[in-house]
């Protein structure tokens, strides 16, 4: 096994190559987050390989959700409905899986705040998902924000958006919320949810704001035959670059990426594509303590190694893999 592997990503090809990542955790514990300096760093460690330092994360979500096109010069920002957990001291945010929020409450919720979101923004909705809305970010175009993904589980107030080079844009986003929760403290969707013993749908969250000529995927993208994966982060960069995509895994082909939501299940099927000679090498990159690692296996790296050489090896658990 070779750790973080240097060689061009155009040798995926050469070498019959099959590269699988595994999304990263900020390398933070929670009584930390003041150690990065007056900010979070933006973005979830794979966001920022994937899309650059800038992380335009919204205007890649929309193109993967949408068969319209999106603007590249044009900046996006996306909304989500969410529920804040009071504890005693501080809120909690809480992510979009614990929430059970169903289609049918997402357009009724929206619809309650659309003529506040649309005076601020001073924009139409662009595209309204489940979970996802996007509009043209207008007077927030230079607000900071921060990804549910990111900040789901932590105390919001490290985590609210803040301004960079023009005062009084977070204040504005923090009224306009404000606005939209004192709505939907009464709103009827949040009445039957509380009777279903479900949380309320109490506020509105903002993030990924940016476009899509900020996007700075690496070369292991841009070099791909094919992308495998239903994120729709990873949907919108296949658009973005005109790469073949499967929103799942059927053929461990040399030259693709996948990014998978349970990795752990193709393993076997990448270990018999090594073993059997139809790949080369396998490219794991994942974060460790929030920086990028790459690790190449080949056939000779499935096996665990062993003193008693007269046994035969037993291969390497997906377990042992990822924390090796």
């Amino acid at each position: 096994m070779t750790s973080n592997s240097t060689s061009s990503p155009s040798s995926q090809n050469a070498l019959r190559r099959f590269t699988l990542m595994l999304p990263g955790e900020d390398a933070l514990d929670p009584g930390d987050e003041r150690a990065m300096g007056d900010r979070p760093v933006k973005g979830l460690p794979h966001e920022r390989f994937l899309l650059g330092d800038l992380v335009p994360l919204a205007p890649a979500l929309l193109l993967g959700q949408t068969s319209q096109n999106v603007n590249p010069s044009e900046v996006i920002a996306c909304l989500q409905p969410v529920h804040l957990h009071a504890t005693r001291d501080h809120l909690i945010l809480m992510g979009q899986n614990q929430i059970d929020l169903t289609q049918s409450e997402s357009a009724e919720l929206l619809k309650a705040a659309l003529p506040l979101i649309e005076e601020d923004f001073q924009s139409a909705i662009l595209l309204q998902g489940q979970h996802y809305w996007f509009v043209p970010a207008g007077p927030f175009t230079n607000l900071e924000a921060y990804s549910i993904d990111q900040a789901h589980g932590r105390n919001i107030d490290w985590w609210m958006p803040r301004d960079t080079n023009e005062e009084g844009i977070a204040k504005r986003w923090r009224k306009l919320q404000n606005e939209i929760q004192m709505l939907w403290h009464i709103d009827p969707v949040n009445e039957e949810r509380e009777q279903r013993g479900m949380p309320s749908i109490n506020s509105l969250w903002i993030s990924g704001i940016g476009k899509l000529s900020d996007v700075q995927a690496p070369l292991i993208i841009l070099q791909s035959n094919h992308l495998y994966g239903s994120h729709p982060l990873l949907v919108g960069l296949a658009k973005l670059f005109n790469i073949p995509h499967s929103p799942t895994f059927n053929t461990p082909a040399a030259g693709s990426f996948a990014w998978l939501e349970n990795p752990e299940s193709v393993w076997p099927t990448l270990s018999a594509a090594l073993s059997n000679k139809e790949l080369d090498e396998v490219l794991l990159i994942d974060f460790p303590k929030g920086k990028a690692r790459e690790r190449v296996f080949t056939a000779k790296d499935l096996d665990r190694k062993s003193w008693a050489f007269w046994k035969k090896p037993a291969p390497l658990t997906w377990k042992e893999i990822i924390s090796s």
